[in-house]
């Protein structure tokens, strides 16, 4: 008698390149969004056709998994992710408190109030924890909005922007002094950091070309504009 075949297995991005809307791949994509927690990953393609898969079976709907999908989009701005998973979120389910607070956390990263943010993020803590590197995501985030609008920043600035102060800032200071350019100055009434030049801080460094917005993003955006 023949031996039987092998099932063949598949990545959960296969499954989702193959079919995205197969609802039997659904607990497969809820195993996935816990893998990238735990992995420090991200992967907002099988993140989206879960989050339309819970359309299509609202009950379903896990709010551990859509809390966990919502703050890894968090962690991934300026890219509009947030706001592509969020259209795809039931009114009724965006209305519970955890999911309320964390569209207030949006608007104030989006809008650069990082102490607002800071503010509303430790209360909380329990939802946010769960997802490792969430802290550290967000700081990078504040970086780079400082890197847009300064090209000196005064350390007191910067210590509201990241959340840190103290022998902490200062160790987070020097690692970047060390690794990505910057140069530390004594000012008059505080310490100024230098950050790298770009054509947002330096605008006579930019370029001639017409700003250009990635085209995924265009393709990811067009859906919510239909």
């Amino acid at each position: 008698m023949a031996s039987e075949q092998p099932a063949e297995t598949y990545t959960v991005e296969e499954l989702v390149a193959v079919n995205p809307y197969n609802p039997d791949i659904l607990n497969d994509l809820e195993l996935f969004v816990n893998e990238q927690v735990s992995s420090k990953t991200y992967n907002l393609d099988a993140n989206l056709s879960l989050l339309r898969l819970y359309q299509f079976e609202p009950e379903r709907l896990s709010v551990q998994i859509v809390a966990r999908i919502l703050i890894k989009a968090l962690m991934a701005m300026p890219a509009p992710d947030f706001s592509l998973c969020l259209f795809l979120i039931p009114e009724h389910v965006q209305m519970e408190e955890q999911f309320k607070t964390m569209i207030v956390l949006s608007h104030y990263l989006e809008t650069g109030r990082f102490r607002q943010f800071w503010d509303e993020a430790s209360k909380s803590r329990n939802t946010l924890d769960a997802v490792p590197g969430f802290e550290q995501a967000i700081q990078s985030y504040a970086i780079h909005v400082l890197s847009l609008t300064y090209q000196k920043v005064p350390r007191p600035v910067l210590a509201e922007a990241i959340n840190i102060e103290g022998l902490a800032l200062d160790k987070f200071m020097e690692y970047h002094a060390a690794n990505s350019g910057w140069v530390i100055e004594n000012g008059t009434r505080s310490q100024l950091i230098v950050l790298p030049r770009n054509e947002f801080n330096h605008p006579e460094l930019k370029k001639n070309t017409a700003d250009t917005v990635p085209f995924e993003h265009v393709t990811r955006i067009f859906p919510i504009l239909s």
